[in-house]
């Protein structure tokens, strides 16, 4: 039987290739010649959308994002990659077809709903979710969270800076995000904690005039 491990794997290997729909994993795979990669005899046969569907929902009732978090910790710790400065966005996942208006009840983590609203992609006629992320200066990503395809920025940065400073990393130094951090929630969490705060001060803030003087009198800053 394909374990969650390999299924993980086919499907990284899968996306990295393009979009990919769970019933094609399998053929592409055979196509690219990578099915050997995964492990030594294995069948494109066991690379099926039933399998990899039920890998999925076994992730995701593991609560991902611990498990997510797990992983990044441990490759921080492997590969002794500094982390001084986190850097935080979010992106739109544009969603295709029907799916459930209300989230099943029950125990466990609630997926994040389907919802119109503010597309990155420029498709605002169809359904999204917001993936948020946050990543390390080199790119690694160190924890995600999926939102309501409806939430704002303006909702989700403070939301996300709590996280941020939540992984209790040592040596770091503060947190880039866009101007949708400048708020008194973020800023007081970064004075709280007494860590740094890089974001572009809205146009509509009277300070933004004062801080452009500040910096051209000013060389660049180290960070």
């Amino acid at each position: 039987m394909l374990s969650c491990g390999r299924g993980v794997e086919a499907l990284l290997l899968a996306i990295l290739d393009g979009h990919q729909a769970l019933s094609k994993v399998g053929a592409r795979l055979e196509e690219r010649g990578m099915v050997p990669l995964l492990q030594p005899g294995r069948q494109r046969a066991s690379l099926h959308a039933y399998r990899l569907g039920q890998l999925l929902d076994a992730l995701f009732a593991a609560h991902l994002n611990r498990v997510f978090g797990a992983i990044a910790l441990h490759a921080l710790e492997v590969y002794a990659l500094a982390t001084p400065w986190l850097h935080q966005d979010t992106t739109t996942i544009t969603l295709y077809g029907a799916y459930e208006e209300e989230a099943p009840l029950g125990k466990g983590p609630v997926p994040p709903r389907p919802a119109y609203g503010h597309s990155q992609d420029g498709r605002d006629d169809l359904t999204q979710v917001l993936l948020s992320l946050g990543v390390s200066s080199d790119g690694l990503p160190l924890r995600l969270g999926g939102r309501d395809g409806h939430t704002s920025d303006s909702t989700e940065t403070p939301i996300a800076s709590e996280e941020c400073v939540a992984l209790g990393l040592d040596g770091v130094r503060g947190i880039v995000a866009d101007s949708k951090a400048y708020w008194k929630r973020p800023l007081g969490l970064c004075l709280e904690q007494g860590v740094g705060l890089i974001t572009l001060v809205p146009r509509t803030c009277a300070v933004r005039e004062e801080v452009e003087i500040w910096g051209q009198q000013h060389g660049a800053l180290p960070l």
